[in-house]
This record gives C-alpha cells, structure tokens and sequence, in this order.
C-alpha cells in the first residue's frame, strides 16, 4: 500500500515539474521575443515543493523544449533531466531559500544593463516602481555563478521584488502558489521599461525623483480603491 501511494506521489510531482518545464519554454520564447535576453544569455526556473525547474546552460532561450529544463533540488543536485542546470543556478537556488519566491527570472535586457553598469540603485520617478518595492538596488559586481554573487543579490533585493546587478543584467522573483513565473516576468518587463523611462529621461535633462511623501500618497490612493 505504501508503495502505490509513493508512486501516486511521484506522478503528481512529476506532473508538475513537466508542466513548470514547458511554462519556463512559453517564457523563454517571450523573454527572446521582447529582446530581454539574447543568445545562450539570460536564466528562468521555477520551484515546485523541494523541486526547482531551471533552464539549461548554453541553450538559447527561444529553442527550449521542455526536455531540456533540468530539476535540481535545493541542494543543487540534479535530479531530472540530461543537460547541465544554468550557471546561474546557485543564485536561483539562494533566492528560493532567503525569500518566499516561487520563480526567479534573470535577463541581460539592454536599459537594465545599461543602469546597472552606471548607477547603485534605479530611483523611483515614476510611481509603478512602487510595484517592484520603491528604488531598485543594483547588487555589487561578481563573477557570474559565484557564491558571492549570491550573496550580493539577496542583500539587494531584500524588501524588493527586483534587483538589478552591476555591469550584468537584472532579476526578478514571483510569489504565490500559482502564476510565480509570470508575476516574475512581468516584473522583469516593468524593470525594463523603468529603466528606459529613466535613460531616455536622462537624455532630455535631470529626471525628477518621487519623494517619500509623494510614494506614500500614491499608495494610500491605491488604498482607497
């Protein structure tokens, strides 16, 4: 008996993780798609329970086939699948274990990177950056796949949904039981179009910061529906 309902257990996980494999392909293909990464750049995975979904390493994005997403544990060692886990594995694994994500989204988008590779921090001067948690940090350079990195990362999105890291790119997480991935990606989309908002700013002259008292206005607007 108990070894029918280990594997009635082991179907429904195996069910899920499939299904969070082909969600990391569909987002993949719109991450290429809008230009937010390029090439083999830029890493998705998604967590189910103990499980983590990740992309895989030196595959483009936008030619995934669910096959190809490997399952790791929170410990790093793959449990499901033939290719190597992104590079970036170790910092996905940190957010899941600090934070109360359920997806994680990395991309080398062209605005994120250009703030990161110039500023410590995106300023709010435009009041949805409230929807990202206020300022985004920019973590401090480290080598890509490092323990270091990881640790930069947490401390920057600490309180935020987004972090940009310096002279690299951008992440995003998602919570919740259900649509993670995509409140990730949607958060990456709205950090992209921040920065734009405030690179093109720059071009005309010096963007405006929103005060304490004007973001706390607009959320106390929000508030009365």
């Amino acid at each position: 008996m108990d070894e029918q309902v280990d594997e009635q257990v082991g179907e429904q996980v195996g069910e899920q993780v499939d299904a969070l494999r082909r969600e990391l392909c569909e987002y993949g293909r719109r991450a290429a798609a809008l230009g937010l990464v390029i090439g083999t750049s830029g890493n998705l995975s998604a967590r189910d329970g103990d499980l983590v979904v990740v992309t895989p390493s030196g595959v483009a994005l936008d030619r995934l086939r669910p096959e190809d997403c490997p399952v790791v544990g929170l410990d790093g060692r793959v449990v499901r699948g033939e290719r190597k886990p992104s590079s970036e594995t170790p910092m996905h694994l940190a957010l899941y274990r600090e934070t109360g994500a359920r997806a994680v989204v990395h991309t080398h988008s062209v605005f994120a990177t250009v703030v990161a590779s110039t500023m410590t921090e995106l300023p709010p001067i435009h009041y949805n950056a409230l929807l990202l948690g206020g300022a985004v940090r920019v973590a401090p350079y480290a080598t890509y796949g490092t323990p270091e990195l990881a640790r930069n990362v947490i401390a920057a999105i600490e309180g935020r949904q987004a972090a940009l890291m310096a002279n690299h790119g951008a992440v995003t997480i998602g919570g919740g039981d259900e649509g993670g991935l995509e409140q990730a990606f949607e958060a990456t989309r709205l950090l992209e179009w921040l920065c734009e908002v405030y690179v093109r700013a720059l071009g005309v002259g010096r963007p405006t910061v929103l005060t304490e008292d004007q973001l706390t206005a607009v959320i106390e607007r929000a508030l009365q529906g």
